[in-house]
């Protein structure tokens, strides 16, 4: 947009520079923030956990354009030597906290999705009924069974309590062995592992396993793809190192050029967590596990041994350490700028990683333009383009430094008007997996911090539609169920899981989240959301 100043006098008007009416264009800050983690031995292949700090990233939500995750890591598969696909074939579990385009209600405090990515992207799977495509072609939204009873998984996401700034939120996946193997997928001769690779919290007031991939979720492109069959991760094991970073895909951000040819940027307000000495500790013990921390005990249990406590063997953990550096490819451009093309922020300017304890990944901030205000940080928000070193970069300046006739610092960075997000619904037809057999229980409503309601049911484990779309016989959920039910009556969400943070506080989930099962359903049963809603639009 054009800036113009009528209330300029004579004067001023007779000046040259300011005689040049500074042009706006929106750009973003985008990029990836990188924390160094020490290898561990290729054996601990059997899952992970980690503990990433819960914060509101920017001030005002910037509409559905805002996408970024904040600190946390992508899970593939172990291939060995000679076994990785010769085309080309990614898959993994890359969710975590943050915000993303198709959030349909978002506020400032990050939502939780489980982020399953089947071969290239042909189906994703963020939650119990939330994922990619439409009811009349998913790609994804049966891709995840709902297994806790205490704990409701929105259609939008989970929703952290609101206002959480800096607290800990625990999560991590293991494999159990819920299902068994299946020779063949959807009646063609290519196998199905049995590995329900299962999400575990640990927050302040849940703590457990929520939801797992269906095995069928992953070895459903092998039906296409009989090359790829045994190289899912219904039947690999979970590469241990992995990439440890925080993706952001946008954050606004503006920038104008002077009359002779000098670049300046402003970024929104970003902010990350402060401790009292005004560190921020963004991720904590990263730990993998070998298959046995947890696996082994689960399956003797279930061929009629003892009960297992649930709890995940220290003795087959490791936890990663934190190698001096990190750094950060952040960068401020316009919209469809290429790659090699961006211009990164001085970030080692005002930024430094460092390592408070081993197992700990935290920043120092530097520099006088760096604010703190109560719980928060506030990043730097100008920039000049300094072209002179080898490699150019948006180096911080003070509001002081940028030309007034730019309108940089008259810049008001606000949240959109946007049309208000249809309701998240699922198929409603009679003869649909949602009604047939249907619910045991409901409807009831829970009412969430971010403004929505949502209205979900009881539906017995087997008969949720998760599991009649997860390619299983009447008698393989009912196998299914069995083990569930022993699940539900030794797993209760106050026990401990994996270890706890040895620093900070833990995050909490939105309150309304948690439940109590109706009175006869307390095993068994899962609840499952079936619509979510603005409250207002109701």
């Amino acid at each position: 947009m054009k800036i113009h100043f009528p209330f300029l006098t004579l004067a001023l008007l007779a000046s040259p520079v300011l005689l040049y009416a500074a042009e706006i264009k929106e750009a973003e800050l985008a990029g990836y923030l990188f924390g160094p983690a020490e290898k561990v031995p290729e054996e601990f292949n059997g899952g992970f956990s980690l503990y990433a700090a819960a914060w509101p990233l920017v001030g005002v939500y910037p509409g559905h354009k805002f996408q970024t995750g904040l600190c946390g890591t992508w899970m593939h598969p172990q291939w060995e030597s000679g076994q990785k696909p010769k085309e080309q074939c990614y898959t993994d579990i890359e969710g975590g906290l943050g915000w993303w385009r198709e959030t349909h209600f978002p506020t400032t405090t990050p939502k939780f999705i489980m982020g399953g990515v089947a071969p290239n992207f042909s189906w994703i799977a963020n939650g119990p009924g939330y994922g990619a495509g439409t009811w009349d072609k998913p790609r994804g939204q049966y891709g995840i069974a709902q297994l806790s009873p205490w704990l409701l998984f929105p259609l939008d996401g989970l929703n952290l309590r609101q206002g959480v700034s800096g607290e800990l939120f625990g999560y991590g996946y293991l494999p159990l062995p819920l299902t068994n193997p299946k020779p063949t997928t959807e009646g063609h001769n290519v196998p199905t592992g049995n590995q329900c690779w299962t999400l575990f919290l640990s927050t302040a007031k849940f703590k457990g396993p929520v939801a797992f991939f269906t095995p069928h979720f992953w070895s459903h492109a092998t039906v296409e793809h009989p090359e790829w069959a045994g190289l899912m991760l219904d039947s690999r094991p979970a590469g241990p190192n992995k990439a440890i970073q925080m993706e952001t895909q946008y954050v606004p951000a503006i920038l104008s050029t002077t009359a002779d040819g000098k670049s300046y940027a402003r970024i929104a307000p970003t902010s990350f967590p402060v401790d009292a000495e005004g560190h921020s500790m963004v991720l904590h013990r990263i730990t993998a596990y070998k298959k046995a921390a947890l696996w082994d005990d689960v399956q003797r249990w279930f061929d009629g041994g003892a009960p297992a406590d649930g709890r995940i063997k220290d003795e087959a953990s490791v936890v990663q350490t934190f190698k001096p550096g990190g750094g950060s490819n952040w960068s401020i451009a316009l919209p469809g700028t290429k790659r090699e093309q961006k211009v990164a922020l001085a970030w080692g300017s005002f930024a430094t990683s460092f390592t408070p304890d081993p197992t700990t990944f935290a920043y120092r901030w530097n520099g006088p333009l760096t604010h703190i205000q109560g719980s928060l940080v506030t990043l730097p928000e100008y920039y000049q383009l300094d072209s002179e070193g080898k490699k150019p970069q948006w180096k911080v300046i003070s509001a002081e430094e940028v030309p007034a006739n730019l309108g940089l610092t008259q810049h008001r960075f606000e949240t959109p008007a946007e049309k208000p997000r249809e309701p998240r619904v699922t198929p409603d037809e009679a003869g649909s997996v949602w009604k047939k057999p249907g619910p045991a229980a409901g409807p009831f409503q829970a009412h969430l911090g971010d403004g929505t309601v949502v209205t979900y049911y009881w539906y017995r484990f087997a008969d949720q539609p998760a599991m009649l779309e997860a390619d299983l016989t009447k008698e393989e959920r009912e196998i299914v169920q069995q083990r569930v039910e022993k699940l539900h009556r030794a797993w209760t969400r106050d026990r401990t899981y994996f270890a706890l943070p040895t620093i900070g506080k833990l995050a909490e989930i939105d309150p309304a989240l948690i439940l109590t099962p109706p009175q006869g359903m307390e095993v068994g049963y899962v609840p499952i959301a079936t619509r979510q809603e603005l409250e207002s639009a109701r």
